[in-house]
């Protein structure tokens, strides 16, 4: 017998070489028909792989990321199948699950391609699901399973096992598809009751532009029918609430070739949106006890050294900036973190100026290939809302806690209200890619746990996602639509006040070392915008709209009343503009509300006899007449709101 625990803590025995389906089945039928694989001891098998020894298995179903992801690459396995039996001779590369659905690169040899040809893969893939045939797992010798690809002459499976180890091959195949594949997959190709097959793009072989160039076919698979209509119509609304088209529309922002790809440029309308956020979250740091700074937008490549990015990333960054100094050389700032630290060293410091919190709106810059950049979401030049607080180690958890009511207020201003703290922990078995000593790490990774416990947050634990030189907390949003964006982040450092060789004096007169942590709520301004954009799809909340009413004079005969209507909300402090177009009043109505200017004020010759105007409410149409007292009063009571 063995000992297998389940999530809830319970321990059942089973007889060895039990599988998943089978603990499933022993919990309730209903259980066990939805079981897609299992996790144990960490590591996600196929449900019908005997368990040999006392294990902790997790049931996984649609319902859980892994289950979707084992749904989905058994999918590309079955798509590849389809493909096969469409276009005989189509050679494989990969076919891993993504965030949302598969690809599987393929080469047709010289056969033509397009999605026109959709249709008729998506026919035969429902064809071959309904038989229901099983995923089989089998375990090959390097030697055969290069015998097995050399005589189906397929060069991209070759190559992919010269880098597997004898012994560790395993082949999958279902119905009359054979793949090399680590699994896992499903326990059959029943499962799977819609397909749709989503674009179609060019992938060079290894990611290498030496190699060639394969067809990449997105998919994506739902358990019922019913979720694929939901999905696509969800991604009908994603397209209408595209930050990018959007942008346009309202005038938010631009890019230019000539200025460069992933460099923004903010036009007015954004500018006045961009700095009232700006504002918003200046005055919320100020009443904590934040201080404002400015550092450059370059640095010396030293200072890059000593903070350890270098290493890290000099490879991957802008290159180096020469100057006619020989042997001098600057970077275009890829953090503000360094800089932050040298502000810190400018003189002495006691315990009793601790914490020390230094905020800036930085600008940073990253290179990102250009096949990566999209909208403001991937940019190579990016403000973060950044704050380094210095403090020591006995205020840490204090000071993040505090910083997580900041990151929770700005997320309930502009109502994201649905988000998950992500605890993003260094990867224990691969402690090469961080600095540091192990003992600071762990007190590091127990204050962030701590605080997000004591807090009540909704977390989960990440192994792998720390940053290079110390755990963090990341919140994960969900939007409107329902997709994860990661905006805030707080992390805390013991490692860059050691590399800088910060000091504070102490209480016992003796030097001691300050801790760090970083943070920002919006985590960039232009990611954060992008996201807050599709969120609410451009109908922003009315504090922070750049423009907050929109004066439709019906002829150039009201302009003068429009003017002093227009002056007086200003006067009040509500931002607006006037529509001088001679154009008909219906047409200003309609393109205000593309414009989605949240009030619209009509002017005839009775607003203009009675000192009123007539109100209407994007989305909402016709409110009446008011005076304009009564509408600024409305205005002002809806933002204070």
């Amino acid at each position: 017998m063995i000992n297998i625990t389940l999530p809830d803590g319970s321990v059942r025995p089973y007889e060895k070489g039990t599988n998943a389906h089978q603990i499933a089945l022993s919990i309730s039928e209903g259980l066990a028909r939805n079981v897609l694989a299992a996790e144990v001891n960490g590591e996600v098998w196929d449900s019908s792989r005997p368990i040999e020894k006392d294990s902790a298995v997790k049931l996984l179903t649609w319902n859980d990321t892994a289950g979707k992801a084992t749904f989905w690459h058994s999918s590309a396995h079955i798509m590849a199948e389809a493909l096969e039996a469409l276009y005989p001779g189509t050679k494989f590369g990969i076919g891993p699950a993504i965030e949302t659905g598969f690809y599987y690169d393929v080469d047709f040899g010289d056969q033509e391609f397009s999605s026109d040809h959709f249709k008729a893969i998506e026919t035969k893939f429902m064809e071959l699901a309904k038989q229901k045939e099983v995923f089989v797992r089998e375990s090959v010798s390097k030697a055969d399973a290069i015998a097995y690809f050399t005589e189906k002459d397929d060069e991209y499976k070759l190559d992919l096992i010269q880098g597997l180890e004898d012994g560790k091959i395993t082949f999958y195949k279902q119905g009359a598809f054979t793949d090399l594949c680590r699994g896992p997959h499903l326990p059959n190709t029943g499962f799977i009751k819609a397909v749709k097959l989503m674009n179609v793009a060019g992938a060079y072989w290894r990611g290498d532009e030496t190699k060639k160039q394969l067809t990449r076919i997105y998919g994506v698979t739902f358990p019922k029918a019913s979720e694929l209509t939901e999905y696509l119509l969800m991604i009908e609304e994603a397209k209408r609430r595209d930050h990018r088209k959007l942008g346009k529309e309202l005038e938010l922002f631009a890019f230019s070739e000539k200025v460069g790809m992933g460099l923004p440029l903010w036009l007015p309308k954004g500018t006045a949106l961009r700095e009232r956020l700006v504002n918003f979250l200046t005055k919320a740091q100020a009443k904590s006890g934040y201080e404002q700074v400015i550092t450059p937008h370059i640095g010396h490549k030293n200072l890059y050294v000593t903070s350890g990015h270098w290493d890290k990333y000099g490879a991957d960054s802008f290159q180096g900036i020469k100057t006619p100094q020989e042997g001098e050389e600057f970077m275009l700032k890829p953090m503000n973190c360094p800089h932050h630290c040298e502000i810190y060293k400018v003189k002495p410091r006691s315990y009793k100026d601790l914490p020390l919190r230094l905020a800036e709106f930085g600008t940073v810059y990253r290179y990102e290939q250009s096949g990566e950049l999209h909208g403001l979401t991937r940019v190579r030049g990016f403000t973060q809302d950044d704050a380094h607080l210095f403090c020591r180690p006995d205020q840490v958890k204090d000071e993040f806690m505090k910083v997580i009511d900041l990151v929770l207020y700005v997320f309930k201003s502009l109502g994201f209200e649905s988000y998950t703290a992500q605890i993003s922990l260094r990867d224990p078995d691969n402690k090469t890619k961080y600095i540091g000593t192990d003992e600071n790490w762990k007190l590091a990774e127990d204050a962030i746990v701590e605080a997000a416990a004591e807090k009540g947050l909704n977390t989960v634990t990440e192994y792998g996602e720390a940053a290079f030189y110390g755990p963090k907390l990341d919140f994960m949003v969900k939007d409107a639509l329902g997709r994860k964006w990661q905006l805030g982040t707080i992390q805390v450092d013991y490692n860059l006040p050691e590399r800088f060789e910060l000091e504070y004096t102490g209480s016992d007169n003796q030097k001691h070392r300050p801790v760090m942590i970083h943070r920002a709520p919006f985590g960039s301004l232009e990611r954060f915008i992008a996201v807050l954009i599709e969120h609410c799809a451009g109908n922003f909340p009315l504090w922070l709209s750049p423009e907050q009413f929109i004066i439709l004079p019906i002829s150039e005969k009201y302009e003068d009343y429009a003017k002093k209507v227009s002056d007086e909300l200003n006067n009040s402090d509500i931002r607006g503009l006037i529509d001088f177009r001679d154009e008909k009043i219906g047409r200003k109505i309609r393109d205000a509300e593309v414009k989605k200017t949240p009030y619209m004020l009509i002017i005839g010759e009775k607003e203009m006899a009675e000192g009123k105007v007539s109100v209407r409410k994007h989305g909402e149409g016709d409110l009446g007449e008011m005076t304009i007292q009564a509408f600024s009063e409305l205005l002002i009571k809806e933002i204070t709101v």
